[in-house]
């Protein structure tokens, strides 16, 4: 897909949004929700997408969602680091298919990282235990 287009209502994230797919929350308001990701690149890894726009990448988004998400990715990150005491965190935004990005709907990857373990293609590895992702998910909303 394009850097544009009509956004999709049916992709996975709006159906996350409307509560018809299930996620296993960390964090919720009226315009941010973040998730575990189901195929994570690391332990703990989330993902945090705007409730309030329906910006399919960086490019589209309005600046009010920008900051949103920016401050809550920044939030979360702290959590993170806090909770599973990893060594480092990165943070990643994909923007078309070139680019990497696979759901057409504005989102923030936070991805826990330490020096002796590998980190996961993006998008490619095995589907995560609920069960396991849950106890993440505790854990870093514990540490908000």
């Amino acid at each position: 897909m394009s850097l544009t287009g009509p956004y999709d209502p049916d992709n996975i994230f709006a159906k996350i949004i409307r509560g018809e797919m299930p996620a296993v929350k960390v964090y919720e308001d009226d315009r941010v929700l973040a998730f575990m990701d189901v195929f994570p690149q690391a332990e703990g890894h989330l993902l945090v997408i705007s409730k309030a726009s329906q910006a399919r990448n960086l490019l589209e988004a309005e600046p009010e969602v920008l900051e949103d998400l920016a401050l809550a990715t920044q939030r979360l990150a702290r959590a993170a680091t806090r909770a599973l005491q990893c060594d480092g965190i990165t943070i990643s935004q994909f923007n078309g298919t070139a680019a990497g990005q696979t759901v057409f709907h504005l989102h923030f990857h936070v991805i826990p990282r330490w020096a002796d373990r590998p980190l996961a293609g993006h998008a490619s590895g095995k589907m995560e235990d609920p069960v396991v992702l849950t106890g993440l998910a505790d854990r870093i909303a514990a540490a908000l």
